[in-house]
C-alpha cells in the first residue's frame, strides 16, 4: 500500500530495487490490494516486476477485492461493497492484468459486507481456481462469525486482521481462537500499531519497558514488537508497511527472537497499564 500514490509514490527502479532487497532477506510475499493508490498501485508494481529478472515462482502474490472505493479511476458515488460472483472473478482478471501475472497466491475479500452471500462468493472462488487464477482462498478483517459463515461452503486459508500490541483485541474476542481451531493462518496488518504514531501515557510505558529489554535482545524497539507478535501460538504473519530497506532487513531478522515468557508479559502489561487479571 505505501509503495505508490497512497505512500511513497516509488519510482520503477526504487520498486525493483525494493523488491530485490526484499527477495535477499527472504521476504518474498508482496501484499497487495486492488484499491491501493486508488486502483494504481497494482499497475505500477505489475510494469516494475515485468522489468525485474524475478522469476514468479520465486514470490508470492497476494491481493484483496470487494471494496468499492470513491476514486477518479471508478465511478463509484459511495464507498460500498460488492462480491456478487461476477464482480470478484473480474475484479481478479483485473488485478492479474494489471499485476502482469497469470495467477494469485491469494485473494482475500478486503472487508465485510452485510450483503454478502456465501454461495455467490463460493461460485466465484470455484471459478477462480477451476482457471488456475488464484491459488488459495481467505478474507481480510472478518470476524469469527463471519469466518463460520464463508467457511460452510468453502475452504478459507487466511484471515488478515489488524493486531499489534496496541490492538490486541483478537487474542481475547475468539477470532485467534477460531484460526487456530480451524487451521487458518492469520496476517497482521499494521503490526507496530499506534507506538510510534502517538505519544500517550501508554506508548510511553511501552517504550520504556522497551528499553529495559533493548541490551538483553540486542534488538531494536521495532524488533521486539514484531516478536511479541510471532510469538503467539496462532503464528501470526505480519504484513510490514515500511519501504526503508534498513527496516526491513530488521524485520527480517526478528524470527530470531524468542522472548522469554515473562519479557512478553511485561510487555503486554505495559500495554494495557495493569496486571493480567
Amino acid at each position: 500500500m505505501t509503495w505508490g500514490s497512497w505512500g511513497k509514490k516509488l519510482q520503477q527502479k526504487d520498486m525493483i530495487d525494493l523488491m530485490h532487497h526484499c527477495i535477499d532477506h527472504d521476504i518474498t510475499t508482496f501484499d497487495h490490494a486492488d484499491i491501493y493508490g486508488g486502483y494504481t498501485t497494482e499497475a505500477d508494481f505489475g510494469k516494475a516486476f515485468s522489468s525485474s529478472g524475478i522469476h514468479r515462482d520465486t514470490i508470492q502474490l497476494i491481493s484483496k477485492c470487494g471494496i468499492q472505493y470513491m476514486s477518479e479511476n471508478r465511478d463509484n458515488t459511495v464507498k460500498h461493497y460488492n462480491y456478487s460472483k461476477d464482480y470478484i472473478v473480474w475484479s481478479v482478471e483485473t488485478s492479474l492484468k494489471h499485476l502482469q501475472t497469470d495467477y494469485l497466491d491469494l485473494l482475500l475479500l478486503h472487508r465485510p459486507s452485510p450483503l454478502m452471500h456465501p454461495d455467490d462468493i463460493s461460485e466465484a472462488v470455484e471459478t477462480l481456481k477451476k482457471k488456475g487464477l488464484i491459488k488459495a482462498f481467505g478474507v481480510s478483517n472478518f470476524t469469527r462469525s463471519q469466518m463460520e459463515l464463508l467457511s460452510k461452503n468453502m475452504d478459507l486459508s487466511v484471515n488478515q486482521i489488524e493486531f499489534s500490541l496496541t490492538q490486541h483485541s483478537a487474542m481475547h474476542d475468539g477470532t485467534l481462537d477460531y484460526m487456530i481451531t480451524n487451521n487458518l493462518l492469520p496476517m497482521a496488518w499494521s503490526p507496530l500499531g499506534s507506538v510510534f504514531r502517538e505519544d500517550t501515557e501508554q506508548t510511553r510505558r511501552i517504550h520504556a519497558q522497551l528499553g529495559e529489554l533493548l541490551e538483553k535482545y540486542d534488538a531494536t524497539e521495532d524488533q521486539l514488537l514484531l516478536a511479541w507478535i510471532l510469538q503467539h501460538p496462532s503464528k501470526i504473519h505480519p504484513v510490514i508497511g515500511t519501504t526503508t530497506k534498513k527496516r526491513i532487513t530488521n524485520a527480517a531478522k526478528t524470527i530470531a527472537i524468542q522472548l522469554e515468557l515473562e519479557d512478553w508479559f511485561k510487555i503486554l502489561v505495559a500495554c494495557q497499564g495493569h496486571k493480567v487479571p
